[in-house]
């Protein structure tokens, strides 16, 4: 493993956070200055970099700059004083992995800089300028399958049927299947022309796939090529192909046998050199026994059947499409992509997709835009996703004790009140009746972020408490939640708290 490098113009900084990175049995390499960093890329580079903002003779953050022109993949985290937001903020514009505030914890900066190191080593990461996109993402043995059929299927012209959930890739399957043919890129070059039948009218769809002449209609003011024509010496992708209309099947059928077909409105017939791959997501074998789909169109279809498994079936292969995609959105964006953490991964990789890698596309693109952190954890994860995390976790805490009746108070004593604070006690069934009972009229409102909304006012309440408790000192506060000092700088920030 290549070492980690630690830049920082204070020597008892590099002594401290060297003498625990040996104990971890990690390699480390120190610089007092960026300058010496820049000239030692020139024979070496790090597995990490730890970085310092303010030094003599130059700045963490033209540092980061730098590194990032040179190894755009390479995990940087940047050290700043407690209250230099601004240059937080700025370090993860710049793409650091993380920022460390100091005073530091010497645990949790190793455990961060541990963290650093397996993501470097688990994954390279994309230099979209320089290295193409994959077509298709898939370690898992379904997908494996499919990758290998494509392959075997790589000279042929014959027919084949897609079968999948809506979300599955259908079509980049069929893309690919082209795109390797004799009539794709390392072939003749023909077209790739994709229609979905179930999205188009069944008045308008016979004239998209076949086209009709003028005058052929109301509206039908010229001649128009239809999509079998379009894709001659290529490929034709029938999308959906369970909902096309029963007549137009038939249409279809004469045509996959000899080739020929009419224009709306025409008497001339036409041919087209056309491999067609069709694709569904119902089943047709079903379809065909309730009489909405021809047998015998079924069975020119069905001559190379190919099944795409849905995300479900290959929940290892999450981690590299969410990479891919949030590389993709922040491409889209203009900003730098976003990383997940290995516990929101998990949370991902049990959460079912009924809407397959599309589903999972959205939600990279969602957290892109809305995460608040450059490192997205469990809690960043959109709303529809975090509720079942949530009552896992509860499902796994010890039931609380039984509600004790309230003992009387004798006259001229006092109260207990830390009473009404312990578990199970009136005061906490009180507040909990009342969340529950807020939450409900909101929700039967028909309020909308009901999740949201309570969540802020919630946090909100806890941060002013613990800071009128601690006449505004938030490491104080921070530490009577039990959350980190970065942590309520951020919620206070978040929830304009502010002022």
């Amino acid at each position: 493993m290549k070492p980690i490098w630690i830049v920082d113009d204070d020597q008892s900084i590099r002594f401290v956070l060297e003498k625990a990175l040996a104990r971890e049995q990690l390699p480390v390499r120190s610089f007092s200055n960026p300058r010496d960093v820049l000239a030692a890329l020139v024979d070496d580079e790090p597995q990490v970099l730890v970085s310092d903002i303010r030094m003599p003779g130059g700045s963490g953050l033209d540092l980061l700059a730098k590194i990032k022109e040179r190894l755009p993949g390479l995990p940087v985290i940047i050290m700043t004083a407690y209250s230099d937001l601004d240059s937080a903020v700025s370090a993860f514009q710049g793409g650091a992995f993380e920022y460390l505030p100091k005073p530091f914890d010497l645990t949790k900066a190793v455990e961060l800089i541990r963290r650093a190191v397996d993501e470097s080593l688990r994954e390279e990461i994309l230099d979209e300028r320089h290295l193409p996109a994959p077509e298709i993402l898939g370690q898992a043995p379904a997908m494996q399958d499919v990758f290998r059929a494509i392959g075997r299927l790589s000279q042929s012209n014959v027919t084949v049927l897609i079968t999948g959930e809506s979300g599955s890739g259908k079509e980049l399957v069929a893309h690919a299947l082209h795109r390797h043919s004799p009539r794709g890129e390392l072939g003749t070059k023909g077209p790739f022309i994709a229609i979905n039948t179930a999205a188009i009218p069944k008045d308008l769809l016979e004239s998209e796939l076949f086209g009709h002449e003028r005058g052929a209609f109301t509206g039908a003011q010229t001649m128009r090529r239809g999509r079998f024509e379009q894709a001659d010496g290529g490929t034709l992708f029938l999308d959906e192909i369970g909902d096309m209309p029963f007549d137009l099947q038939t249409r279809l059928l004469r045509v996959l046998s000899d080739g020929q077909f009419y224009r709306v409105g025409g008497h001339q017939p036409l041919k087209a050199n056309v491999r067609v791959i069709a694709a569904t997501h119902q089943n047709l074998e079903e379809r065909v026994r309730q009489g909405v789909f021809r047998e015998d169109l079924f069975h020119r279809l069905n001559v190379i059947r190919l099944r795409l498994p849905p995300l479900r079936e290959r929940a290892d292969d999450i981690p590299a499409l969410a990479k891919f995609f949030m590389q993709k959105s922040a491409k889209e964006l203009g900003v730098e992509p976003k990383r997940i953490s290995d516990d929101a991964l998990q949370r991902l990789k049990a959460f079912e997709f009924p809407g397959n890698v599309r589903q999972l596309e959205n939600i990279c693109h969602w957290l892109t835009v809305m995460a608040p952190a450059q490192i997205i954890d469990i809690k960043d994860l959109p709303p529809d996703l975090i509720p079942r995390a949530i009552t896992e976790a509860v499902a796994e805490r010890p039931p609380l004790s039984a509600p004790e009746p309230a003992r009387g108070v004798a006259e001229g004593s006092e109260a207990p009140v830390a009473a009404s604070a312990e578990p199970g006690a009136r005061g906490e069934t009180r507040w909990l009746a009342d969340l529950e009972g807020e939450a409900r009229r909101r929700l039967e409102s028909g309020q909308p972020d009901v999740w949201d909304s309570l969540t802020r006012e919630f946090e909100a309440r806890l941060i002013r408490t613990a800071l009128a408790l601690t006449r505004g000192r938030r490491i104080e506060a921070a530490q009577k939640l039990g959350i980190g000092r970065n942590t309520i700088t951020r919620k206070i920030q978040e929830l304009g708290l502010d002022d």
